[in-house]
């Protein structure tokens, strides 16, 4: 193909303001319509980006045989049901995460993208930040060579705060209701305890997953031990045992000014941290730590990655576009985030269950 021919679901804040001007700014793609089931914004957007075409909602988009692919940002409930739809129609699919709610719904969505011959990546934007990147080559390069003995630890550090940093993208709204959601829910979960739920999966979905990777887990996963405040449904602690190596997700809230979130694999004779910045500021990678303890000496350094000055959400649409044109497997693929939404499901199931 001469460009990937890209069409975008959603119109909503991260579309407008991360994902549209992303594909927009890339080569090897072309942004040929949009779906927006509220008409006014739909038109403002489409207009604010001159965008070819804009559909009334996904199912439209989807019998568009001239659009390649599709990408999606919705609810998330719904977005997992327009994946399917998508990916039935025979588009290839970027999508946010989280990829589902349940375990249910992610069978569904891999059964539609196996039967469909098509591939869906998840938008885990953290495995595609530069700093995270080196921290993976470090933590597989020390475990290769026994250079700092054995992975004894890990821990997650997630208090967020100010996710936007000053973000000025404009963004168009409108007094048109948000699209109400299907009700896909997991049968444990009862009314009260859904908001607490949904906000603790959409944030920490991306904490087990970076985990996994950094791990090389893949499905092997096992939820220890729950302690969240019943209060709010997300305080507290978490702990696993990923890939055979005991990890804790450490997860709260404070009106913090930048970005509270860190990630360190200890070994028997070091550790290896990455430190996030705020979701939204824009080329500024993870920082990336290493301790080195022998009998020697006992050194601490900090390592900028190599072409460093990036940013994550455009270098994961850059490689869905990339992967989809070369034919190479995502780093972030539906399969493997199957194990995200097995254990989001165990670990808030055992904490509803506790109360």
């Amino acid at each position: 193909m001469d460009k990937l021919r890209i069409g975008y679901v959603g119109c909503g804040f991260m579309a407008q303001a991360v994902h549209i001007p992303n594909i927009l700014s890339l080569e090897g793609c072309e942004l040929a319509a949009i779906a927006e089931l509220r008409p006014k914004l739909g038109k403002l957007v489409q207009d604010r980006h001159r965008i070819p075409k804009l559909y009334p909602g996904h199912r439209e988009l989807a019998e568009d045989k001239d659009i390649h692919a599709a990408a999606v940002s919705a609810h998330f409930i719904a977005q997992g049901e327009i994946a399917i739809d998508l990916l039935t129609a025979g588009k290839d699919v970027f999508m946010e995460k989280p990829m589902a709610v349940t375990v249910e719904q992610a069978q569904r969505i891999l059964d539609a993208e196996r039967s469909s011959g098509k591939r869906l990546m998840i938008a885990y934007m953290k495995r595609y930040d530069s700093g995270n990147v080196l921290v993976k080559e470090l933590v597989d390069r020390f475990r290769a060579s026994g250079q700092l003995g054995d992975v004894r630890f890990a821990r997650n550090h997630g208090f967020c705060g100010d996710w936007t940093a000053g973000m000025d993208a404009p963004v168009e709204r409108t007094d048109e209701p948000y699209p109400p959601a299907p009700e896909v829910w997991p049968d444990w979960c009862p009314p009260p305890f859904r908001r607490g739920y949904i906000g603790y999966l959409q944030q920490y979905t991306h904490n087990v997953n970076l985990l996994r990777w950094f791990l090389d887990a893949g499905d092997d996963v096992k939820v220890k031990a729950v302690e969240l405040d019943p209060a709010d449904g997300t305080s507290g602690v978490v702990v696993l045992e990923a890939g055979g190596v005991r990890c804790t997700i450490e997860s709260g809230s404070l009106p913090y000014h930048s970005w509270e979130e860190h990630t360190q694999i200890y070994f028997q004779k070091g550790w290896v941290r990455t430190e996030a910045p705020p979701l939204l500021l824009k080329n500024v990678p993870a920082t990336v730590e290493v301790y080195r303890a022998d009998k020697k000496e006992k050194v601490t350094s900090s390592t900028f990655p190599a072409g460093g000055r990036s940013w994550s959400y455009k270098e994961e649409m850059r490689h869905f576009v990339e992967c989809l044109r070369s034919g190479e497997p995502f780093r972030s693929p539906s399969a493997d985030a199957m194990a995200d939404v097995r254990t989001l499901e165990a670990i808030y199931r055992r904490f509803v269950e506790q109360q």
